[in-house]
């Protein structure tokens, strides 16, 4: 399994097979709510990919509902055959638009597409929706990779550690966001790591960071919380406490990793 980085929370998934769109914004700007003035992103610079110089795309992947994992402009300029993977309120989001072939995940709900295993993770409640993160396993490999976009709840990590041991990568933020009435929104170090010495990956990648520019209202009241230095810090304080040697893979935009695969003993 390999990954290709595209920016904030988007990615490309390739098996040996089949290539997954994860989560993606190609296309400028990204307003919530359909209000510039409350908040909007900008990427700093185009992303690698526009919707029509991506490579063949074999699935979608949607964790979540709101425009930053589920962006209409960009997904109206994609493939309406494309099948699509995604939590409810993504799902929606999806047919609205056109796309003939989605399917919405219940939490612990696991499909296979090729040579790809999906299951859907509980993930951080917004609102009164629980979103969802998603376990992926290339299954000639056995390599897995789990991501959580958001914050990964304590509660999902007993059964991630007895039905899905092991997990050679995580995918997921290190540097949080803590929003007005809502707190840490999006998980900064400290829960991080916590995640990391729970299900002890060989490798952690951090998601939900780019060259973004937030405009409006709401965009000026979110504080960042921690660093990725400080993440990387604290995972070598774990690594030299437990004797591991859990590697932080920090990709390019457009740059493409390849994901361990050995089984841990």
């Amino acid at each position: 399994m390999k990954l290709t980085r595209i920016d904030l929370n988007s990615w490309l998934v390739h098996t040996q097979t089949q290539t997954f769109l994860l989560d993606p914004w190609l296309v400028d700007p990204l307003v919530f709510f359909g209000l510039p003035w409350f908040i909007r992103l900008q990427h700093r610079q185009m992303p690698p990919f526009t919707p029509e110089t991506l490579p063949k795309i074999d699935g979608i992947l949607l964790s979540q509902g709101q425009p930053d994992h589920c962006h209409p402009p960009t997904l109206q300029r994609l493939d309406k055959q494309i099948p699509v993977f995604a939590s409810p309120t993504a799902a929606r989001v999806a047919r609205s638009l056109g796309f003939m072939r989605v399917q919405a995940l219940d939490p612990w709900q696991s499909v296979q597409w090729g040579d790809l295993g999906i299951t859907a993770v509980p993930g951080a409640p917004l609102g009164p929706v629980r979103e969802l993160g998603f376990l992926l396993e290339e299954l000639p490999t056995q390599t897995r990779l789990y991501y959580e976009p958001h914050l990964s709840q304590p509660d999902v990590r007993p059964r991630l550690q007895q039905e899905f041991t092991p997990i050679h990568t995580l995918l997921i933020p290190v540097v949080g966001q803590i929003f007005p009435f809502l707190g840490e929104v999006i998980m900064g170090p400290q829960r991080a790591l916590q995640v990391v010495a729970a299900l002890r990956p060989q490798q952690v990648i951090p998601t939900a960071m780019g060259e973004v520019d937030y405009h409006g209202w709401f965009a000026a009241q979110i504080r960042p919380l921690g660093s990725l230095e400080e993440f990387r810090e604290k995972l070598g304080s774990l690594n030299a406490a437990t004797g591991q040697s859990i590697q932080l893979c920090c990709p390019a935009p457009g740059e493409t990793v390849s994901l361990p695969a050995e089984v841990k003993t």
